[in-house]
């Protein structure tokens, strides 16, 4: 179970024709099991270029004060760079789930995924919305169906879920690719049974978002619909800002992790950081140029512990650098110190380099600024997924 879990949630996924093939689904649906509307938040994506449902589900959190019982999505189209008509489009499928669950069109939040620029096939998502009512549960195999019907490239469904005294997170996200921040192509729907207000829940999921989505890169590509949505019931208990912001801290930084663990072709999961900065912003801007560096990547790909790459990053980022003070190690083992290269144990090197996750530790020697992000390596098998439409 995942956004199922908390007291006060149903969910359902479902064919209705986005996708070709009959037995993906590509519907989904996440909402109150009475279709009250609940406090809700979310993160929308920072491109100035956002979709049509990003911009409905603004405006429809804005007309409710923070409040929503439902969250309908659908993958195969991402309804962006369609106008007016895609507008429409996202506002039509509001209204109808609306209308199929009893409560507002406004209370309907929207989310797509797939394709950009391609109008969005409305009459399948029509046809689909009652089948997709109807199909709503409680149960773990509805949050299972609901999960897989949002992925596009993913290869397996993301789902989480975070237990403490008296309250529950659930969630499920899609993403392998265009993930970058702010935020990482993704889509995230949680839920929780925890008593919050607005004000309180939005803080929450920035702080989160912030320390789990947006630390991590895989292309440096920041999608059109990038959205993190937090439905919350209030069945449960009410916990301290710091119990809760830690809890969904940890959901999204889960769902990150399984989002780089999938993400489109690669061999490695890399965590890239940077100690010993000037400041915390220097060691961010150091570790997302590190991170999304091509050079870098295929480095990673090829198992090459070939340091000199990311010194020269570090060294065109921006910020306060002594080449003379920097040291770089891959798993604890230092290749790079004071600037030169440092002896240490190739075979433990190359036992590192050769396993599914990698560790890059840049220390700059001049201060206590940190910070730290996700990536993958860059491999045939991303360059096969992407040198197309698809």
């Amino acid at each position: 179970m995942s956004v199922t879990k908390p007291a006060g949630f149903v969910a359902a996924g479902v064919h209705c024709g986005v996708k070709a093939d009959p037995a993906a689904f590509d519907l989904a649906l996440v909402a109150t099991d009475d279709a009250v509307a609940v406090t809700a938040a979310a993160v929308f994506t920072s491109n100035r270029a956002p979709a049509a449902p990003v911009e409905v589900s603004r405006a429809h959190l804005a007309a409710t004060g923070g409040r929503a019982a439902a969250v309908v999505l659908n993958s195969g189209n991402a309804n962006a760079a369609t106008g007016s008509t895609g507008r429409e489009h996202s506002e039509r499928t509001c209204a109808l789930v609306a209308e199929t669950l009893g409560c507002a069109p406004e209370e309907v939040l929207v989310c797509s995924t797939g394709l950009i620029g391609i109008p969005l096939p409305i009459d399948a998502v029509v046809s689909g919305v009652e089948p997709l009512a109807r199909a709503r549960a409680a149960d773990a195999a509805s949050a299972e169906a609901a999960a897989r019907a949002i992925l596009t490239t993913d290869t397996v469904a993301k789902q989480v879920v975070v237990g403490r005294p008296g309250f529950a997170i659930g969630g499920m996200a899609k993403g392998a690719a265009m993930l970058a921040p702010n935020m990482a192509t993704m889509l995230a729907v949680l839920t929780t049974d925890a008593v919050l207000g607005p004000a309180d829940l939005s803080a929450a999921l920035s702080i989160a978002v912030e320390h789990s989505f947006n630390d991590l890169t895989v292309d440096g590509a920041t999608s059109t619909n990038d959205t993190v949505m937090v439905l919350c019931s209030g069945r449960g208990s009410a916990p301290s800002g710091t119990v809760f912001r830690d809890a969904l801290s940890e959901a999204c930084a889960s769902l990150a992790t399984q989002m780089a663990d999938d993400a489109e072709g690669a061999t490695k999961v890399v965590t890239v950081r940077v100690v010993g900065a000037a400041s915390n912003d220097d060691a961010a801007r150091g570790a997302r140029k590190v991170a999304e560096s091509q050079l870098v990547k295929c480095s990673l790909y090829g198992a090459d512990p070939y340091w000199g790459r990311i010194v020269s990053e570090l060294g065109s980022a921006g910020i306060t650098f002594d080449p003379d003070l920097v040291s770089v190690a891959y798993g604890g083992i230092a290749v790079c110190s004071g600037g030169l290269a440092a002896a240490h144990d190739a075979v433990a090197l190359a036992v590192h380099m050769a396993g599914r996750r990698v560790e890059i530790v840049a220390d700059l020697g001049l201060g206590s600024g940190e910070a730290s992000l996700l990536t993958n390596d860059l491999t045939p098998g991303y360059i096969d997924e992407n040198m197309r439409t698809s």
